[in-house]
């Protein structure tokens, strides 16, 4: 079984919502209401400290798509469609298919929600796919950016924004009279939580469809093909391992997901960009905060975790 050290730690910044067991940055971050639920993934809140001067080189990796709002801190990422650099904005982020560069001169603060699979087609009709590894300003998909904006105040505390975010997106589905997502796709995300190595052939069968319906919805709600979500989530559980934000009593069948070693190296390194050696050492604090968010909805999801319930890493 592969050994995990312990991960890099940036030691120039100050997270204000805590850090893991292994020193790891740590957002405030919780589930949707009820009745948002069958639209939004999570919800999230980050602010950290650091020296003006201070160059924060790390990146973003998700496995949904994601409105954020950025309060503070001069951003930097390198996407599909070129080097962008937002300093105050709200923006939405298509489906990454690999780590995102992204770098922050100076303190942080961020907020924002993730959308569940299904929920950009149900709420405006929009082709996932075409912001894949790309990011827009809110109001390009007619999301009132500025307005979230206007009420996310820089000294309110993160449930207050998040309560905000909760209030403003009850309008937007009640103004467009949105369906909940497919159910297979719900299903889905479900099952790539779960076991992602099952294969697609044995997914739509489970799910009582023929498979190129299956890859057919899954392109459209997910923005790209079922093996390379199912891939992305293999890769993403394993990378919450290796940084110490996943439940580590299921660390071995993790691995197991993997042929061998050179199976893990070859997947890991066209993923990130580096070995799961370097990935261990490197801190890499911001795409840290993501994985631990999406492992707390994972759990919860597999009903291992009560929602708001003490973390394994915590």
């Amino acid at each position: 079984m592969l050994k995990r050290g312990r991960p890099g730690i940036d030691r120039a910044i100050e997270p204000q919502y805590g850090v893991s067991r292994d020193g790891q940055p740590l957002s405030y971050n919780r589930a949707p209401a009820p009745d948002l639920a069958p639209w939004i993934a999570g919800f999230y809140a980050t602010v950290v400290d650091a020296p003006a001067d201070h160059l924060l080189e790390c990146g973003l990796f998700n496995d949904t798509t994601l409105m954020r709002f950025q309060l503070k801190g001069d951003w930097t990422a390198h996407t599909a469609d070129g080097t962008r650099e937002n300093g105050r904005a709200a923006l939405f982020f298509g489906p990454q298919s690999r780590l995102m560069p992204i770098s922050v001169r100076g303190a942080f603060v961020s907020t924002g929600f993730s959308f569940r699979p299904g929920a950009g087609y149900a709420l405006a009709k929009s082709r996932i796919g075409e912001y894949a590894d790309r990011f827009v300003v809110c109001e390009e998909l007619g999301f009132p950016g500025d307005t979230a904006l206007e009420m996310l105040e820089a000294g309110a505390s993160p449930e207050e924004w998040l309560t905000s975010m909760e209030n403003l997106l009850r309008q937007l589905i009640a103004d467009t009279k949105a369906n909940v997502p497919d159910p297979v796709s719900t299903r889905f995300e479900a099952i790539a939580l779960a076991n992602p190595s099952q294969p697609v052939a044995d997914i739509a069968r489970d799910i009582g469809i023929e498979q190129r319906q299956l890859e057919r919805i899954v392109r459209r709600d997910f923005g790209m093909a079922p093996k390379k979500v199912l891939r992305r989530a293999r890769a993403l559980d394993m990378a919450s391992h290796l940084r110490g934000v996943a439940d580590q009593e299921e660390a071995e069948e993790l691995v197991l997901r993997y042929f061998d070693q050179s199976h893990l190296i070859h997947e890991f390194t066209d993923l990130f960009g580096m070995t799961p050696g370097r990935f261990v050492e490197t801190p890499l604090p911001i795409l840290t905060l993501a994985l631990e968010s999406r492992q707390a909805r994972r759990l919860e999801a597999l009903q291992r975790l009560v929602p708001g319930g003490i973390r394994p890493w915590e």
